[in-house]
């Protein structure tokens, strides 16, 4: 069990890390700050360079705890608050599926990542070596309720592009 929870805890730390990456430094193909920042704009997220800097750091920094198993129930509230903003702003409008631009991305990645708060990160990670147990509903139900609270902060802030240009004139 402890291997398939690693595996886990590798692949959707280390793509959600991957991602945010994209975002920061434009590796892998990624529009970097800037190109990611207007995107941010035009999803309604402003100043979007900020935002794309914030995006950005999440993505790697909540990858990365989980990769590691480290804070493990943080680390999933953050994986899933992430993924749920980008949900609800970019993709939900597509319908499901990744192809036509849809959610199932976010959603899997996000729900996955939460799981893990339920589950534990397993005897190979950091929160095993260091002697913390921090798994189990209540650690889980917690890792829902504040990344729920942290997307609904983030997606209150958003506004419509007309609206904020028309303001900044």
């Amino acid at each position: 069990m402890d291997i398939g929870v690693l595996l886990l805890r590798l692949t959707v730390g280390l793509t959600l890390g991957a991602h945010g990456a994209q975002k920061l430094f434009g590796w892998f193909g990624g529009p970097g700050l800037d190109g990611t920042g207007k995107g941010m704009e035009m999803l309604g997220f402003f100043p979007g360079r900020r935002h794309a800097l914030m995006a950005g750091l999440t993505e790697v920094g909540g990858g990365l705890l989980l990769a590691l198993g480290l804070m493990t129930p943080v680390a999933a509230s953050i994986v899933f608050a992430v993924m749920l903003v980008a949900g609800v702003s970019a993709h939900v409008r597509h319908g499901f599926f990744l192809k036509n631009g849809g959610y199932e991305y976010t959603l899997v990645l996000g729900l996955s990542g939460l799981s893990l708060a339920f589950t534990g990160p397993g005897w190979l990670s950091l929160d095993a070596l260091l002697g913390l147990h921090l798994q189990g509903a209540l650690w889980g139900a917690g890792a829902v309720l504040v990344g729920a609270a942290g997307a609904a902060i983030q997606i209150g802030g958003r506004r419509r592009a007309q609206t904020s240009q028309a303001v900044a004139a």
